[in-house]
């Protein structure tokens, strides 16, 4: 067998790598003009269906009665009976203001009095003497009059002084400084020692707080103001950040009937049985209420996109092809956002890869949770046939 030439295998050799990068510059030429493989993306296929009308909102706790309390009289702060932050019940005695000036006070109005109705029994007696002289004309009837008179200002003066006993008595009263109602107390603003001067800011000693029920101020938007007006039986309900119920015994008792002009909202009021103090006067609530049903679509929050003009949402056509639709949307549910128009029964919406997608582009649905399908293989290029040896 002979082999040739060096020459002759020279320029074969030369002749196969030729071959073989053309081959290889095709094959990249193919590649390149090739259409890029469709972008996995998970799918949720959403259906009409019978959704509560529920609203959130932020509110603030506060006290369903907040008193001041006050002294009412003058004098020195002698005694302090409660502890700052207990619970009290209505009629507990709170501070003692001291006494003495007010107890002499009573003495005086009770000597006033007994006085005066030593004078008016002197007045009736003298009124009975004088009648049968009168009648015998033994003295003038001027005379029976006048001691008729001294009588009767005698009964004024008893009056007069039955009333400064009972205010020197209520005066007395009031250096107990008594809990108006039941509720937890506030710091003591004034210390043992102090003058307390009645009618000025010296006279506030505390604050008293009915913390059971608690009352929750909240405002609402006018449109959702609008969904829950006139409804019946709406439920209220406390709620922590992710959504999960608190509470939900509570109820409406006051509803706003102006639209505040800066917030476009309206004051509401929720009421929450408190027995355990588990809710504080001032603590930020997150509050839900739930007016009835109505039928929507519930489709994941994140899938939802806000634009200048619109939300809108990414479905997949029956060609594997992204469509963007406006939807209209209402409350939260959970991790779901109500869509009350906008969608087609049956329609598949992308909840992932939304950075990626764009209108028109052809995309491979998944359900959500499941794994993507294998991508189709292209099919496998014709070998070139075998070289000569």
């Amino acid at each position: 067998m002979t082999h040739g030439s060096p020459a002759s295998r020279f320029f074969a050799l030369a002749a196969s790598v030729l071959l073989a990068a053309c081959g290889s510059h095709d094959d990249t030429k193919k590649g390149a003009g090739a259409a890029p493989p469709a972008l996995p993306v998970s799918v949720v296929q959403v259906h009409t269906e019978s959704v509560p009308i529920s609203l959130e909102a932020v509110g603030q706790a506060a006290g369903s009665r907040e008193v001041e309390i006050r002294g009412r009289v003058n004098g020195i702060l002698d005694k302090r009976l409660y502890e700052e932050g207990a619970t009290v019940k209505a009629g507990e005695v709170l501070f003692v203001i001291d006494p003495a000036p007010y107890e002499l006070a009573v003495q005086d109005a009770q000597a006033a009095l007994q006085q005066a109705r030593v004078t008016r029994e002197l007045a009736e007696v003298e009124v009975k003497r004088l009648g049968p002289l009168a009648a015998d004309k033994a003295i003038s009837q001027r005379d029976l009059d006048q001691a008729d008179a001294t009588a009767k200002t005698a009964a004024a003066a008893i009056a007069s002084a039955e009333a400064k006993l009972k205010q020197a008595q209520l005066d007395l009263s009031y250096t107990r400084v008594v809990a108006p109602i039941s509720g937890v107390t506030g710091r003591a603003l004034r210390s043992e020692g102090s003058l307390v001067t009645a009618n000025t800011d010296a006279a506030l000693l505390t604050t008293l707080t009915q913390v059971n029920p608690i009352w929750v101020l909240f405002p609402l938007a006018e449109p959702d103001f609008n969904r829950v007006r006139g409804a019946k039986n709406v439920r209220v309900a406390i709620v922590d950040e992710a959504g999960a119920v608190l509470a939900d015994n509570g109820r409406l008792n006051f509803s706003g009937t102006t639209v505040d002009p800066k917030m476009g909202a309206v004051q509401l009021r929720a009421e929450f049985p408190n027995p355990t103090t588990r809710w504080l006067p001032g603590q930020f609530l997150k509050i839900r209420l739930l007016a009835g049903e109505q039928r929507a679509m519930l489709v994941p929050q994140g899938a939802v996109l806000q634009t200048d003009q619109a939300r809108l949402v990414m479905t997949v056509g029956p060609d594997g092809k992204v469509v963007p639709k406006p939807v209209q949307t209402a409350n939260w549910i959970g991790k779901d956002i109500v869509v009350t128009g906008g969608l087609a029964e049956g329609d598949s919406v992308i909840v992932d890869n939304l950075v990626k997608v764009r209108p028109g582009m052809t995309v491979q649905p998944h359900a959500q949770g499941a794994a993507p399908a294998a991508p189709a293989q292209p099919a496998a290029a014709q070998g070139a046939p075998a070289a000569k040896k």
